[in-house]
C-alpha cells in the first residue's frame, strides 16, 4: 500500500534540482551540508555532489536545522510571492465586484505591473481573468437555484447580458445562444443509481458524461437548461452507469469512459492534471499546481478541484493536503477515503482530517 507523502521524494526532489526545474520551486528545499546554504530547485549555482544534499519541504524546516538561504536564488522569496497570489486569490473570490489590478498589488504590497506578471506566471492566467472565472461559477450556481436567467446573470455580478454570455461557452461548454434559450437545442440523457457511495447523479450529451455528481436530481438539471430536452434514460445510460461503479468499486478494472466538460483555461488544465495521476497514487494541491507550471497556485487549484462536476472520472480524490491529511470533498469525506482506498490507498484516520 502506497502511504501519501508530504514532498517530493528524494528522488524526485534530486532529479528536478539537476534540471533546474522551475515547476518544483516553493515545493521543495535542498540544503547543502558542505556549505550551510538551501535553494530551490531553479537555483544557477553549480551543483554539489548528491551525498552532500538533503532535502525540506520548506524554507522554515531548513532555517530550523541551522542553513541559511542562497542569496542567488533567493528561495525565501518564492514563498513570499506565493503568499502574495494566495492573499489576492482569497480577495477576488471573497469580493462581490472584482478588484482593480491596481487594488489587489496595493493589498499585497507589490507594484501593479509587477504582480500582473507574477499573479499571471503563478495562475496562469491574469487577476482579471481569473475574476472572470469566479464570476461564472457563481453564475453557474445562480442559474441551479433562478428560474429567470436575467436575475441569475445579475446576481452573479455581472452588469450587464453581454457580459455573461460572452463567458458562458468557455465555461459551461455550451453556446452563448443555448444559454440565451435556456439550453434550446442540447439533448441530455440522465439518470440515478445507488453506488457504494451513495445515491449518484449520471448526466450525458452525446459527446461523453457531463455531470457525475452526489445526491443530485433532475431538478437541478432543469433549472440550469429549461429549454434543453432533458431525458430520463435508465436503460440507454446502463452500459455507463455499470462502468461508473466499476471505477467506484473495482477502479483497476474500469472502463475508460468519455466524459464532456468545459471550463476555464486554468481549470482544463487542473482537470487534465488530475486526471493523468496514476492509479493508487495520490498528488498534493502543491505538486498539481508545480505540474501545471503554476507553483504559487495552490489556493486555485483547490478551487478548480472543486469546481469538478464528474467525479471519481475526473479522480480529484486522489489530490490531498501537503501535510497528508485529506482535505476538502464535494461528496465527504468518507466518500473520499473510500474510493482511495479502493484504489490501494492507505489514508490518514478521521481526526487528522482537519
Amino acid at each position: 500500500m502506497r502511504t501519501i507523502n508530504q514532498r517530493p521524494d528524494d528522488a524526485t526532489a534530486w532529479a528536478a534540482f539537476e534540471a533546474r526545474d522551475r515547476s518544483l520551486d516553493g515545493e521543495v528545499i535542498g540544503a547543502v551540508t558542505t556549505t550551510g546554504i538551501y535553494c530551490k530547485p531553479s537555483c544557477p549555482a553549480r551543483r554539489p555532489k548528491r551525498e552532500h544534499v538533503v532535502f525540506y519541504a520548506t524554507p522554515d524546516e531548513a532555517r530550523a536545522a541551522g542553513f541559511r538561504a542562497c542569496l542567488r536564488c533567493r528561495p525565501d522569496e518564492v514563498g513570499r510571492d506565493s503568499v502574495a497570489v494566495t492573499k489576492a486569490v482569497a480577495l477576488i473570490e471573497a469580493a462581490e465586484e472584482a478588484p482593480s489590478l491596481a487594488e489587489l498589488a496595493a493589498a499585497v504590497g507589490y507594484a501593479p505591473h509587477h504582480f500582473q506578471r507574477l499573479f499571471t506566471r503563478s495562475v496562469g492566467i491574469s487577476p482579471a481573468a481569473y475574476a472572470r472565472g469566479i464570476r461564472a461559477q457563481r453564475a453557474e450556481r445562480h442559474l441551479a437555484s433562478n428560474e429567470r436567467v436575467t436575475d441569475a446573470i445579475y446576481d452573479s455580478g455581472y452588469s450587464s447580458p453581454s457580459g455573461f454570455y460572452s463567458d458562458a461557452k468557455e465555461r459551461f461548454g455550451m453556446t452563448p445562444s443555448a444559454w440565451r434559450n435556456g439550453g434550446a437545442g442540447e439533448t441530455i440523457r440522465w439518470t440515478t443509481f445507488d453506488s457504494p457511495l451513495g445515491r449518484m447523479l449520471i448526466a450525458s450529451t452525446s459527446k461523453g458524461i457531463c455531470r457525475l455528481t452526489f445526491n443530485d436530481n433532475e431538478d437541478s438539471l432543469r433549472r440550469l437548461f429549461p429549454k434543453a430536452e432533458i431525458v430520463e434514460d435508465s436503460d440507454g445510460l446502463r452500459q455507463v452507469v455499470e462502468g461508473c461503479l466499476a471505477a467506484i468499486e473495482r477502479p483497476a478494472a474500469a472502463p475508460d469512459i468519455p466524459i464532456d466538460v468545459a471550463g476555464t483555461a486554468f481549470q482544463e488544465k487542473v482537470w487534465q492534471e488530475l486526471r493523468k495521476i496514476p492509479l493508487g497514487e495520490t498528488r498534493s494541491y502543491a505538486q498539481i499546481a508545480a505540474a501545471i507550471g503554476q507553483a504559487g497556485a495552490v489556493r486555485a487549484v483547490g478551487t478548480a478541484n472543486g469546481s469538478n462536476h464528474v467525479s471519481v472520472l475526473i479522480p480529484c480524490h486522489r489530490v490531498i493536503r501537503s501535510d497528508g491529511s485529506l482535505g476538502g470533498y464535494g461528496g465527504g469525506l468518507p466518500n473520499k477515503r473510500k474510493l482511495l482506498e479502493a484504489e490501494g490507498i492507505s489514508v490518514p484516520q478521521p481526526a487528522l482530517d482537519l
